[in-house]
């Protein structure tokens, strides 16, 4: 599995920037790069291997952006970037096809302040996590403003918090997390960071390889950090909040190796591997050919507000239990356990 040298056009020291990907010229360069690596449409690849990049999106990966992952070092998502699109050049003959996900945000959601009053009628500020006691009490309630603007019930969203702040604490999961406005659609966070998108489109040109984005986190009712579902798939009175990506599941079970990266470590990926390992039909399948990147992923950290280093390390190590591969996206490929021997099957 020799790596193949980087494309004379990637500039490490743009990843923590923005700009516009210039498809001409990178795709007339990924048929050169094809011809002149050798490279096979992916189509005919024996060894399946696919990439599920979490999350890379402007609005996590951009230094001054509105929810930068900077990780205790203060660079953690750009950091993470570089590695990860050098992975992508290096082994461009061995990754069959890109999952990239898209965090896709309105302003109207239960996440975000405008949702949320206290008796003043002030609004919760960024990073205030809201129990299911605080509901309980009183703290906060809904606006009912935001319910006449979606059309729904101002009676029926009451009942909603209530009970999905006490759904969210029975499964386990944070609090209610009120966060900055972020991943807004038709906004420049939403798009992915621009080295990344360089490298997945580079990569689809010189293999033939279709990238499937993945679109979540659209409804308001429910978070949806997992590539594979909502936090809280049905509301109050039975009603689907959002759907299991099923399909997605179905997809991951036809590849030979499942590469992992992206934001945040603590968060979006953490979640899409808990739920991977949650699936009742495929997760001890995915478990052995999971592939966890850990050099290209940062946990959440607002220094003086929240660190989730300690909660991102400690879930890592489950996925490690749980027979997940962790690994650098320096090392080559045939030094990850068990990659070499499947591939040779």
């Amino acid at each position: 599995m020799p790596e193949l040298p980087l494309p004379p056009f990637f500039d490490p020291a743009r990843v923590g920037e923005v700009w516009r990907v210039p498809y001409e010229d990178r795709a007339r360069e990924a048929a050169a790069w094809a011809d002149e690596q050798g490279l096979r449409p992916a189509a005919e690849d024996e060894f399946r291997l696919c990439l599920l990049a979490v999350d890379v999106q402007n609005t996590f990966c951009i230094p001054e952006f509105e929810l930068f992952v900077a990780g205790r070092s203060g660079t953690g998502a750009v950091d993470d970037n570089r590695r990860l699109s050098e992975f992508v050049y290096r082994n461009l003959a061995h990754i069959t096809q890109i999952f990239p996900s898209l965090d896709t945000h309105h302003a109207m959601q239960v996440f975000h302040a405008i949702w949320l009053v206290d008796e003043l009628g002030n609004h919760p500020p960024p990073y205030t996590l809201v129990s299911a006691e605080d509901v309980a009490a009183g703290r906060w309630r809904v606006n009912e403003a935001v319910a006449e603007a979606l059309g729904i019930g101002v009676d029926y969203v009451e009942r909603h918090l209530a009970y999905y702040t006490r759904a969210l604490a029975d499964g386990g999961k944070y609090d209610l997390t009120i966060w900055p406005y972020h991943a807004m659609l038709g906004g420049i966070g939403h798009a992915l960071v621009s080295s990344v998108e360089e490298a997945v489109f580079f990569h689809g040109i010189a293999r033939y390889s279709n990238p499937e984005f993945q679109v979540k986190g659209d409804k308001p009712l429910t978070e949806h950090y997992s590539m594979l579902g909502p936090e809280v798939t049905v509301g109050p009175d039975g009603d689907p909040l959002g759907e299991r990506n099923t399909a997605l599941v179905d997809k991951l079970l036809t590849f030979d190796a499942v590469v992992v990266a992206g934001q945040a470590k603590s968060h979006c990926l953490a979640w899409t591997i808990d739920d991977l390992l949650a699936d009742e039909l495929a997760g001890e399948r995915l478990a052995e050919r999971t592939y966890l990147l850990e050099d290209c992923t940062s946990p959440v950290v607002v220094p003086g507000v929240v660190d989730y280093t300690d909660e991102a390390d400690a879930a890592f190590e489950r996925y490690r239990d749980a027979g997940m591969n962790v690994v650098r996206s320096t090392e080559p490929l045939e030094s990850w356990p068990g990659l070499a021997a499947r591939a040779q099957r």
